[in-house]
């Protein structure tokens, strides 16, 4: 286990990344929540949407990675 010296360093050199995942996460959830009060969808499929945002979130962060490595590439 890291000391917390070390963790508070990894944070403010992540802290951009951190608030970038917490704001996703909020919005997705968010988003799926309202969607299903609205429909009143089965419970099942709630859960797996809620799942889904995991894989929404990876491409989401490697499709931005991608497009930063692109357009420095390019200058």
């Amino acid at each position: 286990m890291t000391d917390l010296r070390t963790w508070i360093t990894t944070a403010r050199e992540q802290r951009w990344g951190i608030l970038m995942d917490l704001v996703f996460a909020i919005a997705w959830v968010t988003l799926v929540d309202l969607l299903f009060r609205v429909l009143k969808g089965p419970d099942l499929a709630y859960y797996l949407l809620m799942l889904a945002g995991i894989v929404a979130y990876f491409g989401f962060v490697m499709s931005l990675e991608r497009a930063v490595a692109e357009d420095e590439s390019d200058e």
